[in-house]
């Protein structure tokens, strides 16, 4: 199976849609998508991921089936205790390097920059979610790893269209990279594609395997991509 991650359009933020700078990239996202074999599309339950996953269905001629647990994260602290720079997760990973600081540290909810940040307890929420999910596909967690069952339908392309935090989370956890780690080294564009291939034929343990990172080729150079 491939797993195609795709991050929103340029997005208001307040209305939950895309601007029209969005929906441009969303066309100029589906269009890039168009000959990669997807089968089924699947969607935040976010308007703005879903107006882009829209897109890419309509030139497939596909219905956007939606994923709940992919919304996107949510960071900050909701009793009120401080958080640094309000709790975003790609500062607090910056700041960790601008101090010289380990951003592949496994322990990295209990850093001072994160210990009161409700996107630890969110990035735990999507890995359990999205495993639940890949059982569906046939693939299973196990421990660090995962494997196949017999019900694995190892021939189909998947599209995930979700946010930037959400779709970090599930990466950093199917390859068991910190999430400080992985927002500090892979900023997703505006409708930048992640590929992640699962094995077709795979005995005991494995790890997916990576074809294609935050590409965001397929935009203009007059469409801002938001890194």
């Amino acid at each position: 199976m491939r797993l195609i991650f795709v991050r929103h359009g340029h997005p208001n933020y307040e209305k939950n849609c895309l601007t029209d700078i969005g929906l441009r990239q969303a066309r100029a996202a589906a269009l890039r998508l168009r000959d990669e074999g997807i089968d089924a599309v699947y969607s935040s339950p976010f308007g703005r991921a879903v107006e882009t996953a829209q897109c890419t269905a309509d030139v497939l001629g596909l219905p956007v089936q939606i994923c709940e647990f992919m919304h996107e994260m949510y960071w900050g602290n909701q009793r009120g205790l401080p958080v640094f720079a309000g709790g975003q997760p790609w500062e607090a990973a910056l700041e960790m390097i601008r101090r010289g600081e380990n951003v592949n540290d496994s322990a990295w909810p209990r850093h001072p920059l994160f210990d009161n940040n409700d996107a630890a307890a969110e990035d735990q929420r999507i890995g359990k979610a999205l495993d639940e999910w890949l059982r569906l596909f046939g693939y299973a967690r196990d421990g660090l790893y995962y494997r196949c069952e017999g019900n694995a339908n190892r021939q189909r392309t998947v599209a995930l269209f979700s946010h930037g935090g959400s779709s970090s989370a599930a990466m950093a956890h199917l390859f068991n990279l910190p999430f400080p780690l992985f927002c500090a080294m892979a900023p997703i564009p505006f409708t930048g594609i992640t590929v992640v291939r699962f094995p077709l034929e795979a005995e005991g343990l494995f790890m997916p395997c990576l074809e294609l990172m935050a590409d965001g080729r397929h935009l203009p150079p007059e469409l801002p991509d938001g890194r």
